[in-house]
């Protein structure tokens, strides 16, 4: 294989498979003329996919098992040595991929990658960010269900990560960070979010806000909005199930009548766009940060556009560096708020 940057895809995973996964995947190889890909996956449903495609470019690595996305975590890693996620993020540990993609089990994901690549130094626990529409564009947000429960220190290190993840992905300097709480006054919340906002808001080395409510994820007010995986997962989920109330109830009313029918011809452009930035897919590929490598989860229903999505973040992680860049800012946070 010829010089480049490498993306392992785990090809077998997901709620569709190699049927979206490699289709995406191609997609962004022939957008990107320095990827080369790996194709993860059972030797006989990718190679006949492949038989078109450059061998320079892409090659397949066979892997005979695929975890289930109702599997246990725990059976993923003792029992599927050769699951094609499993083949997928050792390729990354041997330094054959810079990054990998994964459409499958979010929990078996998470604990196939911490086994294998580890921690970066600094960091106690991977967290799962991922950015969500707002006012401004986008607001990155996490964790988003790795971690039901979390301490102060480990509330510190998200908010690091998080604004490594908006000023690579995003492009935004010196991001604003606010930690999300039951209100904005300095006595609120629970003993670690008063301690995670008491070190943060001593630390020069991220842009902390302070305390953020729910409204505040959408407002543009913050770049960056911290959180225990338990209230991000739920508030995620809610902000899903919101995107495709509005989308039913807007589609209904417009089509309730002829006359609101011929409404919906006038306002297809406006409507267009609101799916477009409501539409989950346009925002996929969720980064597992903390980790000594580059590991992106796509959703496990995703399409051939939202897949593509992924790696595409997948492959700005990996020539940004960022497990690098979070050790990095990791170390200054600490070093300019010690814990106590």
């Amino acid at each position: 294989m010829t010089a480049g940057l490498t993306i392992a895809v785990d090809a077998m995973s997901g709620d569709h498979g190699a049927g979206v996964a490699v289709p995406a995947s191609l997609d962004v190889l022939a957008e990107m003329p320095d990827l080369r890909l790996i194709l993860v996956g059972r030797g006989e449903v990718l190679r006949p996919m492949l038989a078109q495609v450059d061998p320079a470019r892409c090659r397949l690595v066979e892997a005979s098992e695929v975890v289930g996305m109702d599997e246990r975590p725990q059976d993923a890693v003792r029992r599927k040595k050769d699951s094609s996620m499993r083949v997928a993020v050792n390729l990354v540990r041997q330094g054959e991929a810079a990054a990998c993609v994964s459409a499958g089990n979010t929990g078996a994901l998470l604990a196939i990658s911490r086994f294998v690549l580890g921690m970066v130094d600094g960091v106690d626990r991977p967290a799962i960010v991922s950015a969500v529409p707002a006012a401004h564009g986008r607001t990155v947000m996490l964790d988003l269900g790795a971690n039901p429960e979390c301490t102060a220190d480990h509330l510190v290190q998200f908010a690091a990560m998080g604004s490594v993840i908006a000023a690579d992905l995003h492009g935004v300097e010196r991001p604003r960070i606010g930690l999300l709480n039951i209100g904005e006054e300095d006595i609120k919340g629970t003993d670690e979010l008063r301690e995670a906002h008491r070190r943060l808001g001593a630390s020069s080395a991220v842009n902390y806000r302070g305390f953020v409510e729910g409204d505040d994820i959408f407002s543009g007010d913050v770049d960056v909005v911290v959180t225990d995986g338990f209230s991000g997962n739920v508030a995620l989920k809610t902000m899903e199930g919101v995107a495709r109330f509005i989308v039913s109830v807007l589609r209904e009313e417009f089509t309730a009548s002829p006359l609101r029918k011929a409404g919906a011809l006038a306002a297809a452009p406006a409507l267009k766009g609101l799916k477009s930035r409501l539409d989950p897919g346009a925002y996929n590929g969720a980064t597992m940060v903390g980790l000594a490598g580059v590991v992106i989860k796509s959703h496990g229903g995703a399409d051939r556009a939202a897949f593509a999505s992924a790696v595409r973040v997948a492959l700005v992680e990996a020539r940004k560096g960022v497990p690098g860049q979070i050790v990095e800012l990791v170390a200054r946070v600490n070093a300019g708020t010690p814990a106590g």
